[in-house]
């Protein structure tokens, strides 16, 4: 099971893997009802380097980019479900919209995203290449989403019965 950092944890795990000459590989999401393709971007997410950190929304985060009624699973949660995947080895859940600040502390030597970005429109792009890191796309096409789980849950369980 990953370990679960702070900031703080997560910037000296990333300054002792510069210094020796290790990859740090940094992703990033919602992971809000878990799904295959979360597990595919993160796969892809490791192969690239030789530890994967993910930063997980904070709840507060979550609504802000998603909406009303989002989260439906507790950080918490959502961040020892990830920590569970044997790709992962550190998480850690951040408050902000976007993984800039993150960027900026951790200098990740990779930034990977999953396959619904191109290197163009990734929002950190501009933090990736100022630090020094590179932008990747990883993971299968899109066509998992949980936006896609959640109405399949309410055509299915969500009328009257």
């Amino acid at each position: 099971m990953a370990r679960r950092v702070s900031l703080e944890e997560a910037a000296q795990i990333a300054a002792r893997l510069r210094a020796e000459g290790k990859r740090l590989v940094l992703a990033n999401g919602c992971f809000d009802l878990l799904h295959v393709g979360h597990v595919r971007y993160l796969e892809g997410a490791r192969r690239l380097g030789d530890a994967l950190l993910v930063a997980v929304n904070s709840d507060a985060s979550v609504t802000r980019l998603k909406g009303p009624g989002r989260p439906i699973m507790p950080e918490g949660e959502r961040a020892e479900i990830v920590s569970a995947l044997a790709s992962v080895d550190y998480v850690l859940v951040f408050a902000d919209d976007t993984v800039d600040g993150l960027i900026s502390r951790l200098r990740p030597a990779v930034h990977a995203k999953g396959s619904d970005y191109t290197e163009e429109t990734v929002p950190e792009r501009a933090s990736v290449l100022a630090a020094g890191g590179a932008v990747a796309i990883v993971g299968d096409a899109k066509s998992h989403s949980t936006r896609d789980l959640i109405r399949t849950i309410i055509r299915a369980f969500g009328g009257p019965r």
